[in-house]
């Protein structure tokens, strides 16, 4: 979850504040039901309902909810607002939507659960005929010289014995801000994200980036622009006002020499595997009509695994509940509508005599474990 500062960071970045205000302003009708997907403090539920909403719905999972609460209350709008501390997916609401707004993006659109969460909302909550905010993303790709982020990514690994890692290095995506310098080429329009339609929550895409001057390719940009609504929006571009988002990095395996004409070729996919995305980007470099060089990347290179975590991800493997397993289980037997906090801890604190300090140290472990897991 994000930080009270990081959400301070959103709602300062003007630019982006600034459009979504202007797309609620086009989009609200008077007697507009919204719902607020991803509400954080409730920035923009509440500027819904100063712009003559209706009935405003704001779904957030994390506590920073109880902001919103605080600054509706503070401003006499409790009667027209109603904070949802839940993921939205597990949300029933008393009617539909005219007008559903978010930003669940992270540096890209494919993070985490945003697009199930976009495509569940659709179907389950907009009236027909509804808005959504934003209504499109373009996906953007261009092939960059950036060689003192390559070298932050890999001289650490180079320059001691831990030089096994560099490969692990340059399969992470990462947070870059780029300049239009730093592009080898005309930027590619190699998606569009369209939140009407959407259903598939992955994407794999062929791209075909030429190279427009000589230079060094030490990896590949990402960023995106958004169509909000009727013409409103805004965009991350290398050559736009910097945003919140930044740029995605994804590094090749090596740096290349390239010249005018040369091709980069590239399959690009984001698939979804469990709660987030993993990225992977197979790379030729095409020159004079032959294969230069070739490489196969995947966030999934970038992360260590040991032989012991490898073991346990195979299919035939059996396991058994370790002791923080099985404290996990204990708790949530005991967590039945019955027993309370302090109940519970004190059959923890006597079942598992050991593993506790004391009686603070066990409510601890079981509060912390009935925030998650109970109504």
């Amino acid at each position: 979850m994000y930080s009270v500062s990081s959400y301070g960071q959103m709602i300062a970045d003007g630019p982006r504040i600034n459009a979504y205000v202007a797309a609620l302003r086009g989009a609200i009708r008077p007697g507009s039901v919204v719902i607020d997907l991803g509400s954080g403090p409730g920035f923009l539920a509440l500027v819904a309902c100063l712009l003559g909403a209706r009935r405003v719905f704001a779904i957030e999972p994390d506590n920073i909810i109880q902001v919103g609460r605080d600054a509706a209350r503070d401003q006499g709008l409790t009667d027209r607002v109603e904070f949802i501390q839940n993921l939205s997916t597990k949300v029933t609401l008393p009617e539909q939507a005219d007008v559903i707004v978010s930003d669940l993006r992270g540096i890209l659109p494919w993070f985490q659960q945003h697009i199930s969460a976009i495509v569940d909302a659709r179907s389950r909550f907009l009236a027909p005929g509804g808005v959504l905010l934003p209504s499109l993303d373009r996906l953007w790709a261009a092939a960059v010289d950036v060689p003192a982020r390559y070298e932050a990514i890999v001289r650490p690994w180079e320059d001691n014995r831990l030089n096994s890692a560099r490969k692990l290095s340059v399969n992470c995506l990462s947070k870059i801000r780029v300049q239009p310098e730093n592009l080898l080429g005309q930027p590619v329009c190699w998606h569009e994200l369209d939140y009407r339609r959407v259903e598939e929550v992955s994407v794999c895409k062929n791209l075909s980036l030429p190279a427009a001057r000589s230079g060094t390719a030490h990896g590949l940009a990402l960023w995106f622009d958004t169509e909000l609504f009727e013409g409103t929006g805004f965009s991350n571009a290398p050559d736009a006002a910097e945003l919140i988002y930044g740029n995605a990095f994804l590094p090749f395996e090596q740096p290349v020499e390239v010249v005018a004409e040369d091709r980069i070729e590239v399959r690009l996919e984001a698939r979804l595997l469990g709660d987030d995305y993993a990225w992977r980007w197979d790379t030729t470099v095409i020159s004079r009509g032959e294969a230069k060089c070739s490489f196969r990347q995947s966030t999934l290179l970038g992360v260590p695994l040991s032989a012991a975590k490898l073991r346990k991800r195979v299919g035939g493997y059996v396991p058994a509940p370790n002791e923080e397993g099985a404290v996990t289980g204990f708790v949530l037997s005991q967590i039945d509508g019955k027993n309370s906090n302090e109940q519970i801890a004190a059959a923890l604190l006597e079942t598992f005599p050991r593993r506790f300090r004391d009686r603070e140290d066990a409510i601890d472990q079981v509060i912390q474990l009935s925030e998650k897991y109970s109504d």
